[in-house]
């Protein structure tokens, strides 16, 4: 890093996570949301446009509390009251439909496309300010709805370009109903849960070993992580109490209405892992591009308020990265006192036009491919 850039006065000089995008990956990143936004709205979804900000009281409930530590706070000036700044959008979706849209009858198909902030990135990931959009599925609790969502998610993602996507299921509420039944508490729960979000086999084998069944059944799901057919075998052969067996059965109904939709998508499953917002009720997933191309949405069940939803959001960020890179349009430049109208034609055939705005202004130092020659766009040797 340079001195320059060193120097607070500096005004390139940005936030950490907080970043420019220039062109063209800008206006690659408007088109991707679009896109990927005109295929929710073809299965239904309407778009909706919460704010940035609200009220603390209002953002930091319900789904909304798990994103407490993640979200920036400031004073109104005009209520004197705590805003926040939204870390997700799914809890201000979940907002508009219990108070704005409930009314409306059920099931509700939403949509939005907008930016978060959040207080710290990752050491994967250190963005905080971060482009999102999603859709959200509010009133129905089945199998069938879950599988729209997350099918949606991989033909949103399939409309730009990006395709041998992998989604990897969760079950973010089995690893604590396996806890509950075994009536671990205290130190134990908290010993039990943190080697399984280390994933130390071995720890959690000792661990289970002590707090006896249903716990003991750690290990062999923990050990059962991977394709969902091997995963979804282990499940049923364990004797799991009531409540997990819920659990795992509603797994497999997932599991099997998103073959129905989409025979030849690559579905892995880790029945123990929980790690995420923590306000999901279900099943969730993660959608994987190719490659290393990595996270490139996440979704699954929660309450909306007090109905019954399933989620996704989509990264555009890493969308980007993933997408194939679409050629640059041509770019014809207009000298001055061209014709308008064969400037407007060459615009309807695709071309961007750059206008002289003076004597001293060249084709090509600004980026120009072609230049309007009478009514003909003639290409710059």
């Amino acid at each position: 890093m340079t001195d320059d850039l060193l120097d607070s006065a500096n005004p390139a000089l940005l936030p950490a996570g907080l970043s420019d995008l220039l062109p063209p990956e800008a206006a690659r990143e408007a088109a991707l949301v679009e896109a990927m936004m005109a295929v929710f709205a073809g299965h239904g979804y309407e778009r909706v446009k919460p704010p940035l900000l609200e009220f603390e009281e209002g953002l930091l409930t319900g789904s909304g509390a798990a994103l407490a530590e993640q979200t920036f706070r400031l004073m109104d000036p005009v209520s004197q009251r705590m805003m926040g700044l939204r870390a997700d959008t799914t809890p201000q979706v979940a907002r508009i439909a219990a108070t704005r849209l409930r009314e409306v009858p059920r099931p509700l198909r939403l949509s939005y496309a907008g930016q978060v902030l959040r207080v710290r990135g990752t050491q994967i990931a250190p963005e905080r300010q971060l482009p999102q959009l999603g859709a959200e599925l509010i009133g129905v609790d089945s199998a069938e709805a879950d599988a729209e969502v997350a099918a949606l998610g991989v033909e949103a993602l399939a409309a730009v370009g990006i395709t041998g996507l992998a989604l990897d299921i969760t079950l973010p509420s089995m690893s604590p109903a396996l806890l509950d039944a075994a009536g671990l508490e205290g130190v134990a729960r908290h010993r039990l849960a943190r080697a399984l979000d280390r994933k130390d086999a071995a720890e959690v084998a000792r661990l289970a070993e002590m707090a006896g069944p249903p716990a003991i059944f750690l290990t062999e799901l923990l050990a059962a992580a991977g394709p969902a057919d091997g995963a979804l075998a282990a499940l049923r052969a364990a004797p799991l109490p009531e409540g997990p067996r819920r659990i795992a059965d509603n797994a497999a109904e997932v599991v099997a209405a998103l073959r129905r939709r989409l025979p030849g998508l690559r579905i892995t499953l880790d029945p123990v892992e929980f790690r995420g917002f923590r306000y999901h009720t279900g099943v969730a997933f993660t959608l994987y591009g190719p490659g290393r191309t990595g996270e490139l949405g996440r979704g699954g069940r929660y309450m909306s308020g007090d109905e019954p939803a399933t989620g996704l959001s989509l990264y555009p960020d890493a969308a980007l990265r993933a997408a194939p890179v679409p050629p640059l349009p041509q770019r014809a430049f207009l000298p001055a006192g061209h014709d308008p109208e064969a400037a407007a034609a060459l615009r309807r055939a695709g071309f961007v036009t750059i206008a002289a705005l003076s004597p001293a202004d060249d084709a090509r130092a600004l980026g120009c491919t072609h230049e309007l020659r009478g009514t003909e766009a003639v290409k710059l040797s």
